[in-house]
């Protein structure tokens, strides 16, 4: 439904036992520019892996299952910004919605401009809003396995901290994310992603317990602000 005319689809799916590969199929008998990979994968950040592998765009953004673009603009106003700023990287707003009406704004994740001292006090943006040149993932590698759940995390950290690259802020929310996501289904995860952010932090030279007691103490307006 977006109308920005040219987005190479690229569907990455954990051969799945519903009806995703037959709508699909369907889709792809219809356009050209669909591609996608069902098999088994060891998790989300091999799936994101094989996405960026398949890639061939100048651009290159992630829509996680439940999650949903709010217009069918979002597309043509993150490349209109993206080539009049000549920026090599872009973000936006993040709202979180029930899965039963994603119109019913759960936590709102407002961002800002970017600033790189802000990574020291556990800033970042909203992985989900991020879209990136391809030229960065060429230079800076795919997302580490070795982190089950804040990969996205870590790989924000070694991105944004190259000041050889322009980052913009498009102030509007670009994601709509449904509740439910692996990093706060449960306690045990909870706990899991702390420690992984910690490590994240400390393998980046950014920080270390203070930048990530302020990245989670950030997070209490997001469910202020609605």
């Amino acid at each position: 439904m977006q109308d920005y005319g040219s987005i190479e689809y690229i569907i990455i799916d954990g051969k799945s036992s519903d009806s995703t590969t037959d709508i699909v199929n369907n889709y792809q008998a219809i356009y050209s520019h669909i591609k996608m990979v069902s098999e088994n994968d060891s998790g989300i950040y091999d799936a994101l892996n094989k996405g960026l592998a398949l890639a061939t765009g100048d651009v290159i953004g992630f829509l996680h299952s439940d999650d949903l673009f709010p217009s069918n603009t979002i597309i043509s106003e993150l490349a209109s910004k993206i080539n009049n700023d000549n920026l090599d990287g872009i973000y936006g707003d993040l709202q979180y919605v029930t899965k039963e009406n994603t119109n019913k704004i759960i936590r709102f994740w407002k961002s800002c401009e970017f600033r790189p001292e802000l990574l020291k006090i556990g800033w970042m943006p909203a992985h989900p809003t991020l879209f990136l040149k391809k030229e960065i993932y060429l230079k800076h590698g795919q997302f580490n396995k070795s982190f089950e759940i804040s990969a996205d995390y870590d790989f924000m950290l070694r991105v944004l901290k190259d000041n050889t690259f322009k980052f913009g802020y498009l102030q509007k929310v670009i994601t709509k994310m449904r509740l439910g996501g692996a990093s706060n289904r449960n306690i045990k995860n909870i706990i899991k992603k702390t420690k992984e952010d910690l490590r994240a932090l400390r393998l980046n030279n950014i920080g270390g317990i203070f930048s990530l007691i302020l990245k989670n103490t950030s997070k209490i307006k997001q469910f202020l602000i609605k």
